[in-house]
């Protein structure tokens, strides 16, 4: 769930919950007020009569047992007009039956739907009768009774709810919109801390992220971008590191080289020489001597051209001796004449590759290789397509791209890449560059790009030889 939905979540949550004590806090108050209004009529009514009372009694010049207040003199509108609206009263004066008054219910209000009426008397019921005599001097003069109509309190009530829910509905819109505009503006620095991250995520070390004018977002600004710097250092820390042990292994690949060709090499031409002379020294009646001395023969030559193989995968002199492009040609030729390879390997070469940095043309040279194995041995292409182009603009670099139609799935190689793609992914992060494995017409194709970095202490090699 997204912050800014879930902050206006509960801000509504609140806001209905409060709204739901204000309900509450209405019902009560209009319960509280029929019965203060219950009790105020049957104080002012009771004074009323206690007047018309004493009055008559003064006109007849004494007391007397018989009704001195006639039932017809007090049901008046000057009555009436004290009887609080919702509110019956009733008289009973002594040796005569009770008569009742009752004001209008409709000026409470309009009546309230079923449901609310089935809580309101569940949780008040109805409100009792208020008894008063007509005067504490002569109870015989009757007494009075003020009841509230069962419906006055649920009027009174449904029209106060009404009007507080309507405006609370009216503010909690207002709030809602107000608040998630508020609550939105202040997210702004949440939404370009994420897209820093995510520049971190793909690469860009160099992206900071500015400060805020909240103190929170700042903190974690300071972090991101304390991160962002220990990144950098780790990474230039872990470059250096890789691209020394790119020399590193270039180094004992050279010696290996060098061993091989001098040790084994002179071996193995020993060898074809010894098994020549067995075979010619043998006596006609040892056939198989010589048929042993050619086996030996035809190992030799097995070996050889393994050791020769070896050679060419470990050696890069030939780089330094005749330049990249044409160690690229010669890398595709030794591809293209190989018994077990089925594929046909091109190479395209735009621009202008010599006089590159030793190490970047070193670099270039065995990227390209190992995309060409991957592509042959992990493959059943027909058709591998190596091309090498320099750009030049702001910033040289060169694109090398490798796409063969064998059918490859290149979702399994980005998400199990073997020892041969990580090490192509390395060796090209030390170099400041970028590595894509996506999908081709029929197959895979794996496009690296790699920045010249100019150098005054990397030494360029001379144009190639044709």
């Amino acid at each position: 769930m997204h912050l800014l939905v879930h902050l206006v979540g509960r801000l509504l949550a609140v806001v209905l919950l409060c709204l739901a004590g204000a309900i509450g806090w209405v019902m009560v108050d209009a319960h509280q007020s029929i019965e203060a209004e219950t009790a105020a009529t049957a104080e002012r009514v009771g004074q009323r009569l206690e007047g018309l009372y004493w009055q008559k009694l003064l006109w007849r010049g004494g007391m007397s047992k018989d009704s001195l207040l006639p039932m017809p003199d007090w049901e008046t509108l000057a009555t009436a007009s004290v009887v609080s609206p919702g509110v019956c009263v009733t008289f009973a004066p002594p040796n005569d039956d009770p008569r009742q008054m009752c004001s209008q219910i409709e000026a409470l209000g309009r009546p309230a739907p079923a449901w609310f009426a089935e809580i309101n008397n569940f949780l008040f019921g109805i409100a009792p009768p208020i008894k008063r005599f007509l005067s504490v001097r002569d109870r015989s003069a009757g007494f009075i009774i003020s009841a509230a109509e069962p419906d006055a309190a649920l009027r009174l009530s449904w029209h106060q709810v009404s009007i507080v829910v309507g405006v609370a509905m009216a503010m909690a819109a207002a709030i809602a919109v107000l608040t998630t505009l508020m609550i939105g503006h202040a997210l702004i620095p949440a939404r370009t801390i994420i897209d820093g991250l995510r520049k971190l995520k793909q690469g860009d070390l160099g992206w900071r992220l500015p400060r805020f004018h909240t103190v929170e977002f700042n903190l974690i600004a300071g972090a991101v971008n304390d991160l962002s710097e220990e990144l950098t250092r780790t990474n230039a820390a872990r470059a250096a590191l890789t691209a020394r042990l790119f020399q590193v292994q270039e180094e004992e690949r050279r010696a290996l080289a060098r061993d091989l060709h001098d040790e084994f090499g002179q071996c193995l031409t020993a060898t074809a020489a010894l098994a020549a002379s067995i075979e010619a020294g043998a006596p006609p009646e040892r056939e198989d001597l010589a048929e042993e001395a050619r086996a030996i023969g035809r190992a030799q030559k097995r070996m050889m051209e393994n050791l020769r193989g070896a050679l060419v995968r470990l050696r890069s002199q030939d780089i330094e001796e005749i330049g990249l492009e044409a160690s690229l040609r010669q890398l595709v030729s030794e591809h293209n004449t190989r018994r077990a390879s089925q594929a046909i390997v091109r190479l395209n070469v735009i621009g202008k590759i010599a006089a590159l940095p030793k190490q970047a043309a070193i670099d270039i040279y065995r990227v390209a290789q190992e995309c060409l194995t991957n592509a042959v041995k992990h493959g059943a292409p027909t058709e591998v397509c190596l091309s090498i182009e320099r750009r030049s603009s702001d910033r040289e670099s060169i694109a090398l791209t490798v796409e063969d139609n064998g059918g490859g799935d290149a979702t399994r190689i980005t998400r199990n890449p073997g020892h041969g793609i990580t090490g192509i992914r390395e060796r090209i992060a030390a170099l400041g560059g970028s590595l894509s494995i996506g999908k081709a017409a029929g197959g895979v194709r794996i496009a690296a790009t790699i920045p010249l970095m100019t150098s005054r202490s990397a030494p360029a090699f001379g144009h190639a030889i044709a």
